[in-house]
């Protein structure tokens, strides 16, 4: 059965257990780099941010990039393919239609970081990331015999020459899963009416998200291997866990044309979660939002607000701390 040109909102990195586990920003929009398939919400494109006195506020219209499968450099072969063409973009697409229960694929980048995704039977293409940036990606895929055993289905390489160093962290992916209809999208253009620079977008996001959901303690608990956030659901439900946290965040960033990594790996001891967010005049500002049992937003000089960032704030002295082990 073919495949379709829509990304779900399924399936599971390896990276995502060992998060879930652990669970206990001048006006300066990235470059709007040609991307096929981008989109605005409807209904939102033509909501603008109203001026404040003496400072003209930022547009806040939607900017969705959609990721597409046309189909002209196809990798693999039924039933899992490996749809290469926008690999410029900054982000490819996958689909497995066959009979086991599962399929998996691993990406290899530049950076040297295995990337291994895992998919259902779908009919649908779900876009994935090239986080290593620009460079030859290998690239394998497997199917499940049984258990954790996998039959090798091909194994190759392509050049992702990409178009912007910003483009994968736009786009929406596996695990920041959104598009030009999600109520993530419009939210984040009512919240963020009449920030004056992208800063000010982040604030306004960051204290949406920490003022409208909940930490769920229950779901922390009892969440099982092959959980994927939604963020709708989470928007919906008015809490969720780290991993939902930070999905919502950054699909509400990239949203508004703003590049935001999600990013995973420890600080210190500690498994953690952590935003990195762009912006033309300051670059990308690392660490500016986490997650250390709580959330906490930094500005550019790392001077937080809340009573809490204190024991957070020791581990932005030294860079070192820092130890990221994947970037989505």
């Amino acid at each position: 059965m073919p495949c379709r040109n829509r990304v779900p909102r399924g399936a599971l990195c390896l990276c995502a257990l060992a998060l879930l586990a652990g669970c206990a920003g001048g006006s300066g929009a990235a470059p709007a780099p040609a991307a096929p398939g981008k989109t605005s919400q409807g209904a939102a494109a033509d909501q603008m941010s109203e001026e404040p006195a003496g400072q003209a506020a930022r547009p806040n219209a939607p900017t969705v990039y959609e990721p597409q499968a046309p189909g002209t450099a196809v990798l693999g072969a039924e039933p899992l393919r490996v749809d290469v063409s926008n690999a410029g973009q900054g982000y490819v697409t996958v689909c497995y239609n066959g009979t086991a229960t599962k399929a998996s694929v691993q990406l290899t980048g530049p950076d040297g970081v295995t990337y291994k995704y895992f998919l259902p039977p779908v009919e649908t293409w779900t876009a994935l990331p090239l986080s290593g940036g620009s460079g030859t990606y290998a690239v394998a895929g497997y199917e499940n015999i049984e258990g954790s055993s996998y039959a090798v289905l091909f194994k190759d390489s392509f050049d992702a020459p990409l178009e912007n160093e910003l483009l994968p962290f736009l786009y929406p992916n596996q695990f920041v899963d959104f598009d030009a209809d999600s109520r993530a999208v419009a939210t984040a253009a009512e919240t963020v009416a009449g920030a004056t620079d992208d800063l000010d977008a982040v604030a306004a996001i960051y204290h949406y998200v920490v003022e409208n959901i909940t930490y769920d303690a229950e779901k922390a608990a009892t969440v099982t291997s092959g959980y994927l956030p939604v963020v709708d659901e989470t928007l919906a439900s008015g809490k969720g866990i780290c991993f939902d946290y930070a999905a919502l965040t950054v699909a509400m960033l990239r949203s508004q044309n703003i590049p935001a990594r999600l990013e995973i790996g420890y600080a210190g001891d500690a498994y953690h979660a952590w935003i990195s967010v762009y912006t033309e005049e300051t670059g990308w500002i690392d660490r500016l939002i986490e997650f250390s049992g709580d959330w906490t937003r930094m500005d550019p000089t790392f001077a937080a607000g809340r009573e809490s960032s204190e024991a957070v704030l020791q581990y932005i002295g030294d860079g070192s701390n820092y130890t990221v082990q994947y970037t989505r």
